[in-house]
C-alpha cells in the first residue's frame, strides 16, 4: 500500500463513506460492481487502484473489487474520483 493510501487513510475514507454516504456506496456496488440487486454495501478498504466493498444482494453478502479508471495520487484524488463516479451513476 502506498504512502498516500496507508491503512489510516483508507480507514478514514471508508468510515466517512459508510457513515455519511451509505447510499453512494450501494450505488457503486450496483453500477460499477455490476450487482443490480444490491440493497446495501459497505466500503471495506480503498487504495490507489480501487476499492473493496461488501455488498448485500438477494440475502447474501457479496465481496466486490471495483477498480478505478486511473491510479489515484492521494486522498484528495480519491475524494474527487468518488464524486465523479457518483455523478456518472446518477446521470
Amino acid at each position: 500500500m502506498s504512502e498516500e493510501f496507508s491503512t489510516q487513510v483508507s480507514d478514514r475514507i471508508c468510515k466517512h463513506m459508510n457513515d455519511d454516504h451509505a447510499e453512494a456506496v450501494a450505488l457503486y456496488a450496483k453500477a460499477y460492481g455490476d450487482l443490480k440487486d444490491a440493497t446495501a454495501a459497505t466500503m471495506l478498504s480503498i487504495d490507489a487502484e480501487g476499492m473493496n466493498l461488501q455488498a448485500q444482494a438477494n440475502g447474501e453478502e457479496v465481496p466486490l473489487r471495483i477498480k478505478f479508471d486511473h491510479t489515484l495520487k492521494n486522498a484528495e484524488d480519491a475524494h474527487h474520483t468518488l464524486i465523479d463516479m457518483l455523478k456518472q451513476v446518477r446521470k
